[in-house]
């Protein structure tokens, strides 16, 4: 599989690049479905998308597949796991994802890059977490749609780790050089882009369903929906780095705001542990 080691000249140039690879996913992903397959006349869908969306890779090529598939007679989009494969149908589904590469074997040769790309998948999936229990509080329409929005949302930066992990990794190492960097600019100095540009260019020529491209899009963000998902990533994202960040305060009073809980049942659910409660509080007077 072939891993850029030198910036592209152009957004385009990597949507192109990135578009044309066979994208990997978690060994352990492979292994479920094998197991899975071996029960094929008794597995419900459920099972399967469970561990679909347990993988934000697999999500994606789920869902990229069959955006690639889609007929002039499907005259709406499909925008939760379950569903997509129940368009596919179970036998086709382990037909048409059969051998698939693994991130582990990707990027054997690059033991930091595939510990970097790890560790935005828990994120990514603690990102999901956190988003479909507020949907659920928020008695959202469709609660998959927002788990998935979210789960997606830094699906480019595991890209980035896959494809370019030389060029991830300097990123990362100017930001470890200066934490006061944002990512974005940091990303523009190695790629010539930020990742934002290439989720963009990626997400058009991939032909995501128009709904998660608004669920997954920062300036919608006076949706409620849209606040549900770019909270809970940026929740996640924060978190990474323990519970005494000092954007975690600004986010727990905007969850606070978006589910309506009070401040304690709140902190409750988050799991913040007690000994880092006090943060979240104002204090006594």
């Amino acid at each position: 599989m072939p891993l850029l080691d030198a910036p592209l000249d152009s957004v385009d140039a990597y949507v192109e690049f990135l578009s044309a690879q066979n994208v990997p996913v978690l060994r352990h992903t492979v292994r479920e479905f094998a197991t899975l397959e071996g029960q094929e006349n008794s597995v419900s869908g459920k099972r399967i998308a469970a561990v679909v969306i347990s993988d934000p890779l697999m999500t994606m090529k789920l869902l990229t597949t069959l955006q690639a598939r889609r007929t002039s007679v499907q005259n709406h989009d499909i925008t939760t796991i379950d569903r997509a494969i129940m368009m596919m149908g179970i036998t086709p589904f382990f037909a048409a994802f059969a051998a698939m590469p693994t991130l582990e074997d990707t990027l054997h040769a690059h033991p930091k890059a595939l510990v970097g790309a790890l560790r935005i998948i828990g994120r990514a999936r603690r990102a999901a977490h956190y988003a479909r229990d507020w949907a659920i509080l928020r008695h959202d329409l469709d609660v998959d749609e927002v788990t998935v929005a979210a789960l997606l949302l830094d699906a480019v930066e595991i890209m980035c780790w896959t494809f370019a992990p030389a060029l991830t990794l300097r990123v990362y190492e100017i930001q470890r050089a200066n934490r006061w960097r944002r990512s974005a600019d940091a990303q523009r100095e190695v790629f010539g882009c930020t990742a934002q540009d290439i989720q963009i260019g990626l997400i058009r020529a991939w032909k995501l369903p128009e709904l998660l491209i608004m669920l997954m899009d920062e300036a919608q963000a006076g949706s409620p929906r849209v606040r549900n998902v770019q909270l809970a990533a940026g929740f996640a994202r924060h978190l990474a780095s323990g519970w005494d960040n000092e954007a975690l305060p600004d986010d727990i009073a905007a969850i606070e705001e978006l589910v309506h809980l009070n401040r304690e049942q709140l902190i409750a659910r988050l799991g913040v542990p007690p000994e880092d409660s006090y943060r979240f509080f104002p204090p006594a007077t």
